[in-house]
């Protein structure tokens, strides 16, 4: 940050770079919803009187000693000025550099990437990330904010003014009250915004809600009036009242979507609510919104969450993780409480019975919340899915106590969805269930699509068998976790022995009989040459249509969660499961003592890897094997059209004993070339 003084009194800074981006976005982009500056001022001086309060009332000081706290909204015609005033928490010299001259909010960078193309346009982002102080020039050409932190000496005022072109002044001045007042000088083409109708009609429309009074000086009642050009006294424009504490026969959905806006920062209705106040051994008022879009640093760490703490109508805290669990951190609202000290900290909250109480009350209200919207609300209910169902899924791991009501709440793609779109409960997959099936069915892959495409789901799709489609990373930690559902326990298609039990009609079974016993030497052949790569190499009851396909053992933990705790995503027991049916598994049988019978099973092992969604180690190796083969293939067909062999399917038997001699020595552990 450059500084240069100018006098003793007075100092230049330079705004910090991405100070000067933003104030740039405000004076030239952003010109839809210009009325949201106000909202955005009054809010920060809704918080700097919750923060007084909190201050005052741990050193049991009285907030209002000094007068009734409130926040004050003028304008001045002849000079072309709007004056917001509150008597809060104020700033001192270090806090002003420190919250307006540099911009040090996690949400920042992101906010200023979001803002492209039409977005550029909307302020309606602004009070998304927590630079609301910067709307001001929107309408503004240059604002000077005074204010004295509570505290300190009048003679330790600060006045701040900057045009909003890259540099603000700095100066300490004798200032008698505590708290900040903000004057915006308007722009030309601004005028309209100097009227007392239109500046209660933008408070009514966005800050309503606000807890403390909001004064405006009171309109003249006639013509009389108005020319005497006599101040009125000052009125109260908003209810100044707790929303979250009046009861709700009082409250509308209109009441209830305007303060969610308010707490939010957003410009859309939310998407359902919880408004519940709980008596008993302890005493408070939950107000809990669900949002109907998820905010920009939903998946951000450390970003801050939507739920404010009250204790008795004094804001104390947002909730750091105490109050509501991780997978319900796109919750937004109030929660009250009559039975915390008013000097409450994170440390006190984790050992607090009253908060464990409060916890377990709004998770279960919310849940049950859901629940009502998924059967009243469908189309509700997939939009706020398609928004937090893959957060709502890290609840299946993280809540074991309400795992089951989680459960219920999940939707899912299968293979008889009509789309992509999730749309199945495992409620839903129950009932659909075929006589005779005892497991509910789940594929995990790396994306949908790649689980839509597996050959794993061949034989289901045959006997109609549905299978849930789970391409999400999220997915492992639910099948993990969720081992059962209704009594059915949740079985991978990609995992054991895949049979289908009683499924399989006795031909099928007699089928598979013979087929053990036909391709028990092939097997065990080709197991030898996979030796170090394939824990086992057995027939497959699960393919149709393709060769082969890698299964896990059944001990094994699920393909995709081996693939975050191994490299090449393949399970630590990888079984090549072959397809009986399948032309070139048949050929192989029949020609097992084959010169190349080493190469196809390497290729088979690799094809699987592939269609698993796994990483090959070596498909440098992979391809000149491929290649090697369809050159003896073509060589076969040439020789066979010139008669010098008989036209066959099978290799030449002559070639096949040197093969046999030393499988290992063609494609084992090492990967190395088959001759």
């Amino acid at each position: 940050m450059a500084v240069r003084t100018e006098d003793l009194d007075q100092e230049v800074f330079s705004f910090q770079a991405e100070a000067v981006q933003i104030l740039d976005l405000m004076v030239n982009s952003l010109y839809s919803n210009k009325e949201i500056f106000l909202r955005e001022l009054i809010s920060n001086a809704s918080d700097a009187i919750d923060r007084l309060r909190l201050e005052l009332l741990t050193r049991a000081e009285i907030p209002e000693a000094e007068g009734p706290l409130k926040i004050r909204v003028g304008f001045d015609k002849d000079a072309g000025t709007i004056t917001i005033t509150d008597n809060g928490i104020g700033m001192s010299r270090d806090e002003v550099i420190a919250n307006i001259g540099t911009i040090a909010k996690s949400g920042t960078r992101e906010f200023l990437r979001s803002l492209t193309g039409d977005q550029r346009k909307d302020a309606a982002m602004i009070g998304q990330f927590g630079v609301g102080f910067y709307s001001s020039f929107i309408v503004a050409e240059k604002v000077v904010l005074t204010t004295r932190r509570a505290g300190l000496a009048p003679g330790e005022g600060v006045r701040w003014e900057s045009d909003g072109r890259g540099e603000y002044t700095l100066e300490t001045i004798e200032w008698p009250d505590r708290g900040t007042t903000i004057v915006l000088h308007l722009r030309e083409g601004e005028d309209d915004l100097l009227n007392g109708w239109r500046l209660r009609s933008i408070i009514g429309k966005y800050s309503d809600h606000i807890s403390v009074p909001i004064l405006m000086p009171g309109e003249p009642e006639d013509k009389a009036e108005e020319e005497e050009s006599q101040p009125k006294p000052d009125v109260t424009v908003n209810r100044a009242s707790a929303l979250w504490a009046r009861p709700k026969a009082d409250l509308t959905d209109k009441d209830y979507s305007d303060f969610y806006q308010h707490i939010a920062g957003e410009f859309t209705d939310p998407l359902a609510w919880v408004h519940a106040r709980i008596e008993g051994t302890y005493e408070y008022t939950l107000l809990l919104f669900i949002p109907a879009s998820a905010p920009y640093d939903l998946w951000v760490t450390e970003a801050r969450r939507g739920v404010r703490l009250h204790v008795q109508r004094v804001f104390i805290m947002e909730d750091t993780g105490q109050i509501l669990p991780r997978y319900l951190r796109f919750i937004r609202g109030v929660i009250d409480s009559s039975d915390l000290p008013l000097n409450v900290s994170r440390e006190i909250l984790q050992g607090s019975r009253a908060v464990d109480n409060i916890k377990t009350n709004a998770v279960k209200k919310v849940l049950r919340r859901l629940a009502e919207l998924a059967d009243s609300e469908p189309e509700k209910y997939a939009t706020f899915w398609k928004e937090f169902g893959m957060t709502l899924k890290e609840g299946i791991a993280d809540d074991y106590s309400n795992r089951d009501e989680i459960a219920k709440l999940l939707r899912f793609t299968t293979t008889k969805s009509a789309t992509d779109d999730p749309d199945a409960s495992l409620a839903d997959y129950v009932a659909r269930m075929k006589e005779g099936q005892s497991d509910i069915y789940y594929l995990l892959a790396p994306s949908l699509a790649a689980a839509k495409s597996s050959p794993h789901l061949e034989a289901f799709r045959t006997k109609g068998v549905e299978v849930l489609l789970l391409g999400q990373g999220v997915d492992n930690w639910v099948v993990s976790s969720l081992r059962e559902f209704d009594g059915k326990k949740l079985q991978s298609v990609a995992q054991g022995a895949g049979d289908l039990g009683a499924l399989a009609d006795e031909e099928e079974r007699q089928a598979k009989e013979q087929a053990d016993a036909e391709y028990a030497d092939l097997l065990g052949k080709l197991k030898a040459y996979l030796a170090g790569q394939a824990w086992d190499v057995r027939l497959s009851t699960r393919l149709t249509t393709s060769p082969a396909c890698i299964i896990s053992n059944e001990p094994e933990i699920d393909i995709n969660l081996m693939q975050r705790l191994r490299g090449t995503g393949l399970p630590r027991q990888a079984v090549l499961e072959l397809n009986p049916q399948h032309p070139l598994i048949q050929r192989l049988n029949r020609s097992q003592d084959g010169k190349h019978i080493g190469e196809w099973a390497q290729v088979l092992f690799n094809q699987a890897v592939l269609t698993l969604g796994a990483r090959i180690e070596d498909p440098t190796t992979f391809v000149q094997r491929l290649n090697s083969l369809l050159i003896s293939l073509t060589e076969e067909e040439a020789a066979a059209g010139s008669g010098q062999e008989a036209a066959s399917d099978e290799p030449s038997r002559a070639d096949d004993q040197a093969a046999v001699a030393a499988p290992q020595d063609e494609g084992g552990a090492d990967g190395g070339e088959a001759d």
